[in-house]
């Protein structure tokens, strides 16, 4: 793919931990791996975005840039404009995302990436809200799994389809409901 763009920069694509990476660039791309940084409960364990950004920011020129898409959370504001609940439901569909799926998962809020991001030097050039489409996107996956439930099951076990089916189907229903979104930031030196 990168083969297809015309341009002097040298092309690289790595699948490593943020931590591993010492090397100078000029451009970053990070693709659903945020809401994996933050360890610790409460406000404990966010000193890892203030290290990831920092890191970063030294790690590119004056004119250096990074997109950041994540899945975030509203803050309590946002919440409660957009009527937000706290149904015993959805504590423990959060509950299972975070025992099942992904332990340790710790999703951001857009005024974190804001304040953390910026204490690094880094400026929001924007953020584009893109989690309603996920709602088609983890139905039509969720349906495909159904539709192969018999192989599914035969390859992985009635217990793992039906964990995936109510991730799945428990997700779409996040998204489109706003508990969840997803959010591209481009941010500048």
């Amino acid at each position: 793919m990168f083969d297809e763009v015309d341009s002097p920069r040298r092309k690289e694509v790595r699948i490593q931990g943020w931590e591993e990476f010492d090397e100078p660039v000029d451009r970053i791309v990070s693709l659903g791996a945020f809401e994996h940084f933050a360890d610790g409960a409460g406000d404990a364990g966010f000193e890892r975005y203030d290290t990831f950004f920092k890191k970063f920011y030294n790690l590119t020129p004056d004119d250096g840039r990074m997109l950041l898409h994540t899945i975030t959370i509203p803050d309590k504001e946002e919440a409660q404009e957009l009527g937000l609940t706290s149904p015993m439901s959805l504590l423990r569909f959060i509950k299972f995302i975070l025992t099942e799926i992904f332990p340790g998962g710790r999703l951001p809020r857009i005024s974190q990436v804001d304040y953390y991001s910026s204490n690094a030097g880094w400026k929001v050039e924007r953020y584009h809200r893109i989690g309603a489409n996920y709602v088609p996107t983890l139905n039509a996956w969720a349906d495909a799994l159904q539709a192969h439930k018999d192989e599914a099951i035969a390859l992985k076990g009635q217990e793992t389809y039906d964990i995936y089916m109510h991730y799945l189907r428990g997700c779409s229903d996040l998204f489109r409901d706003k508990y969840t979104d997803v959010c591209q930031f481009t941010l500048v030196k």
